[in-house]
């Protein structure tokens, strides 16, 4: 739960840096989150779930 709220808030700031930043128009970010909510009701969502899960455990595992 953790996990998809902060990869949430990390698509919403990176969404919200590019409408600010590169003329990213209201219409593209609506269509971004449209495209979102769809795919997670796909099959192929707990594929990406399991992608992102992996990605975050590789990142949390990584020392300086």
């Amino acid at each position: 739960m953790i996990l998809s709220i902060s990869g949430v808030v990390l698509l919403g700031v990176v969404v919200f840096l590019f409408f600010r930043k590169d003329n990213l128009k209201a219409s593209h970010g609506l269509v971004c989150a449209l495209f979102g909510f769809y795919l997670a009701s796909t099959g192929i969502a707990p594929s990406i779930r399991a992608g992102g899960a992996s990605l975050a455990s590789l990142l949390g595992g990584i020392k300086f």
